[in-house]
């Protein structure tokens, strides 16, 4: 059975919707039976790449996103953002792109900030007179800082893959974080500067100070787990338990969170670490097959045939992971073209972290893009929305994307001085 047969099957598989585990582990398996391998060894290699320290951390940062999410965080710093910038022509544009870049402090998940986010952001923006197409692209589009700002989900699965530290990855991703709010606020600009239909909110002394009071105890979530974690004092596995701990308290001092919704917030946390799990899992079968089949080889003298440069090298990942990105869920692609593409760049001399920075990116911009584009299909559902109409909020969002994609490649140090700097 030939490695291209089995891409063939996997292919139908997606085509049909099969769930992504089970389209990667149905074929491998039947590999594995016609090559006559053992399927006692298949799960010993599906089980040992599930035992990881770094993963670890994956399901206790999705139980902090999701307490976070249910003691209305999200809520409180929208409040406090509307109240702030409420004023500014355009400004709950901006107001939405601050929400996610706060919230994405104790998330990590562009489909949990798009889930969370766009039930209370969209029907404000549409009240005070932003179109609706905008106000679910510039929703879709920012809640792309999630995995990309510290606790990121893919950062850890990428930490634990390639081996590299996930706290001087997490520091790498701070300053792409923080340039991504900027673009998107400056399309935010572009895109309202003339719209005369926005209505603008007076500035309210004494709604900015009871928003503001709001918000101090989520304040210190960021300080606890980045901070934790790059002083040294956290590994990520533990800044993860110290911050859901932390924000479960939160939740119980607001009130938004009682001790008989722990059992649905805990369902939901086993519910989203299992899909993520069984993904890696059966990409670890997989890049098993693919091993034995020779393809990192092949692929390897492929790329060093065509280039030896380590620039050209990134720009050949991105647009892989742009492609792979638009059609595979970012979990499965990472773990399964990680083992394949390290090699390659140790041997161009790129820095993994920065392989990581630009891995992560090029993916998350899937999110956005059909035939799988996971966040329009949360926010399609979440606000009724037809995907067509939120693909089309969320094209000129996708341009500041690219565009800084481009930057880290051309710049790395963007991503490497706070790493470098805080001796990671």
């Amino acid at each position: 059975m030939s490695i291209w047969i089995l891409m063939v099957l996997i292919g139908g598989l997606l085509t049909l919707r099969v769930p992504v585990a089970f389209a990667f582990l149905g074929p491998s398996l039947l590999y594995m039976i016609l090559e006559g391998q053992s399927l006692g060894q298949a799960v010993r290699l599906m089980s040992n790449s599930l035992a990881s320290f770094p993963l670890l951390a994956v399901p206790l940062f999705i139980l902090l996103g999701t307490i976070a999410v249910h003691a209305g965080i999200a809520a409180r710093i929208f409040d406090f953002a509307m109240a702030l910038f409420g004023r500014v022509k355009g400004g709950l544009g901006y107001v939405n792109v601050g929400v996610s870049l706060g919230f994405s402090w104790m998330s990590g998940s562009a489909v949990a900030d798009a889930a969370a986010l766009g039930k209370v952001q969209v029907p404000q923006m549409v009240r005070y007179g932003y179109s609706k197409q905008f106000a679910l692209g510039v929703t879709g589009a920012s809640a792309l800082i999630a995995p990309i700002m510290p606790p990121s989900i893919p950062a850890v699965i990428y930490a634990g893959q390639a081996q590299v530290s996930t706290g001087r990855l997490f520091a790498a991703s701070v300053i792409p974080a923080f340039l991504m709010a900027i673009g998107l606020c400056i399309a935010v600009w572009l895109l309202t500067r003339e719209d005369d239909s926005i209505q603008q909110m007076p500035f309210d002394r004494g709604r900015f100070g009871s928003t503001l009071k709001g918000v101090l105890g989520a304040a210190v979530a960021p300080v606890i787990i980045l901070g934790g974690i790059l002083s040294g004092a956290f590994t990520p596995t533990e800044a993860a338990a110290v911050g859901a701990l932390y924000i479960l308290i939160l939740g119980f001092v607001y009130r938004t969170v009682r001790v008989k919704d722990l059992p649905r917030i805990l369902s939901e946390t086993v519910s989203t670490t299992a899909s993520i799990m069984l993904i890696v899992a059966a990409a670890a079968l997989l890049g098993y097959i693919m091993s034995l089949e020779r393809v990192p080889q092949m692929l390897a003298d492929a790329v060093l045939g065509f280039t030896d440069n380590g620039m050209a090298y990134l720009v050949i990942v991105a647009l892989l992971m742009l492609l792979l990105g638009t059609v595979l869920d970012a979990t499965a692609i990472l773990v399964l073209v990680i083992p394949i593409l390290m090699p390659i760049a140790v041997r161009l001399e790129v820095d993994p972290i920065l392989l990581g920075v630009v891995m992560i990116l090029s993916l998350m911009i899937g999110l956005l893009t059909p035939p799988v584009g996971t966040v329009l299909f949360v926010l399609s559902a979440a606000l009724k929305t037809p995907v067509s109409h939120v693909f089309r909020g969320t094209l000129p969002f996708i341009v500041p994307l690219l565009v800084l994609l481009v930057i880290l490649i051309v710049f790395p140090q963007l991503s490497l001085w706070l790493p470098d700097r805080l001796g990671l």
